[in-house]
């Protein structure tokens, strides 16, 4: 399962709301692959395909291709502010990760 922090889960709700459309859901899509692994990327949606997987976790529903729910079961979604800016991180800990593709870190 997919966990949603409850800070994204506020971040989300207010941009929902910002939108005045509480029914979309937060699609997780394949954004990239790279040698860090596969890249995520998150956006409203409310068109759902018959090979889509929905969720739902902390009161935020998630739709995905089947595909990216069997490879991202264990993950999360937060949100960060610091001193570089704020934004959303997603987090899948079974993804390949550093050197997966035989090029190794620099």
């Amino acid at each position: 399962m997919i966990e949603i922090t409850d800070k994204a889960a506020s971040e989300l709700k207010t941009l929902l709301e910002q939108e005045g459309k509480p029914e979309l859901a937060l699609r997780i899509f394949v954004a990239g692959v790279a040698c860090s692994g596969v890249q995520y990327g998150l956006a409203f949606d409310d068109e759902f395909k018959e090979e889509d997987v929905t969720m739902e976790s902390n009161g935020i529903k998630l739709v995905m291709a089947k595909d990216i729910e069997r490879s991202f079961s264990e993950g999360s979604i937060d949100f960060i502010e610091d001193e570089n800016g704020k934004g959303f991180l997603i987090r899948n800990p079974t993804a390949g990760g550093c050197g997966s593709c035989g090029g190794g870190c620099h």
